[in-house]
């Protein structure tokens, strides 16, 4: 941390040399003509050699965007989009260079003349002092400007090509999170934490500090206080189907040593400015990895994790029915109307068999637009070689997963000599692998029991296309 401060301390005293080179002022504030104004410093952070003046003028163009309004916020991005594309002239006589004499020299030049001016000029601004953790906050703002303003795409695919090289695992340190964490960190794991609420400290005790609890978080260099991404664990002896039971305040923990299963039941992510930036899945992996060669006696990993898009799916299938759920089925889907079915244990078991049958069907064969799973959740754990291992209804009973899955929940398990080959069968070939319990609930055989244990091998995988 004493490094980190040192670096940021000297990167800000070059930038307040850069100010006083350019006659900027130490406050960063107005440039002495008042008219100057955004288009021009970006125009000169774009002209700028030196490394000093480079800082400064980055700053300057970050202190101004804060200050602006979210209707001055679409006009900086409008100015991005049109301004600072790609320079025309340049790009077609590399056009015209390439097919007259096609060589590795004209592949460069074009390559560098199709390129938006607007992605060096994101670069620049990366030089300023804090200057990651910035446009992390202004692609957030752009995202939030995406629905209505659609043709900004654009200049959101450039932000998001820096940052996958910019947050490429490479520069990523796993840490492990613990009661021993500064505060100021653990603060944000409770602020960040997307999928089971922390409701306050205590909570956040009992999910960290237990002798079968871990927690791990990727974090960058220059954001080394800002988790990125981070993962909870629950060390046990059996494959959970109930978050209840991992979060029940009464329950006794056991030693680590025990424990023969690693529950991976929430991921989250922190960064809305790295939407689409993906490391979720070399998390899932390294923290696998590194728990298996600490605590030996783990023989499987598996997660615990919600079904978000299942409800709108089936509300959809109830309206418009396809030929996915039968009469019957979709007969026994009435009681879902009434809101205190969870507690109704006839209507529970009534229900139970067919949610499971109707989300096994869903994972199997929902899809979206582009022919993907329509499930996110399952987008991420298939394509990162997981299995479908199982279903399991009234698996979260909070009102969350009640609106959005009706409390199902499903266990994917990461078998690591399975990994690879999982994943090119799911995004080379688009076959889900699922075990043959799914399978048989997908045919409309009778789901097991909720609570009964299942372990690695349990259950033969299945391909589906």
């Amino acid at each position: 941390m004493s490094g980190t401060s040192f670096f940021g301390d000297m990167l800000q005293t070059i930038t307040e040399r850069g100010r006083q080179l350019l006659s900027l002022g130490s406050s960063g504030g107005a440039a002495p003509d008042p008219e100057q104004g955004l288009v021009k410093l970006c125009d000169k952070l774009l002209q700028g050699r030196g490394e000093a003046s480079g800082m400064a003028l980055a700053s300057i163009v970050l202190k101004r965007w804060e200050a602006l309004d979210a209707v001055e916020r679409i006009g900086f991005m409008r100015l991005l989009l049109e301004r600072y594309g790609p320079d025309r002239a340049r790009l077609e006589a590399a056009i015209d260079a390439h097919r007259a004499a096609p060589s590795a020299d004209t592949v460069r030049e074009l390559h560098n003349a199709a390129e938006p001016q607007r992605q060096e000029i994101i670069r620049r601004l990366n030089l300023a002092p804090g200057g990651v953790g910035a446009l992390v906050k202004m692609r957030e703002s752009l995202l939030a400007m995406l629905p209505g303003r659609p043709e900004l795409a654009a200049v959101d695919a450039d932000f998001q090509h820096l940052f996958a090289s910019w947050f490429n695992r490479g520069f990523l340190a796993l840490k492990p999170i613990d009661w021993a964490t500064p505060a100021n960190v653990l603060e944000k794991i409770i602020r960040y934490e997307a999928v089971h609420e922390i409701r306050d400290w205590d909570e956040l005790r009992r999910r960290v500090e237990p002798s079968d609890r871990r927690c791990f978080a990727f974090f960058h260099p220059q954001l080394p206080d800002e988790p990125l991404i981070f993962v909870e664990v629950a060390l046990t002896t059996e494959i959970t189907a109930a978050v209840g039971e991992l979060l029940d305040e009464r329950r006794t923990p056991i030693p680590a040593e025990e424990a023969t299963v690693a529950v991976f039941y929430s991921i989250s992510n922190c960064q809305d400015g790295l939407r689409g930036v993906s490391f979720g899945n070399f998390l899932i992996k390294q923290v696998a990895a590194d728990l298996g060669r600490d605590l030996p006696g783990l023989a499987t990993f598996v997660t615990l994790s919600p079904m978000p898009g299942f409800g709108a799916w089936l509300a959809q299938e109830r309206e418009r029915p396809s030929g996915v759920l039968d009469d019957d089925d979709l007969a026994t889907l009435a009681l879902l109307d009434d809101r205190g079915w969870p507690d109704d244990a006839e209507a529970s078991e009534r229900l139970r068999p067919t949610l499971a049958r109707a989300a096994a069907r869903y994972l199997l064969s929902a899809k979206n637009a582009r022919g993907a799973a329509l499930d996110p959740v399952a987008r991420f754990h298939l394509g990162n070689g997981a299995r479908l291992e199982r279903v399991n209804v009234l698996g979260d009973r909070s009102a969350r997963a009640l609106r959005q899955a009706h409390g199902t929940m499903v266990n994917y398990l990461y078998d690591l000599a399975e990994i690879e080959a999982n994943h090119e069968a799911f995004v080379g070939r688009g076959e889900v692998i699922a075990s043959a319990s799914v399978q048989r609930l997908a045919r409309g055989a009778r789901p097991l029991a909720a609570r009964a244990p299942a372990r690695t091998g349990a259950s033969k995988p299945e391909k589906v296309a």
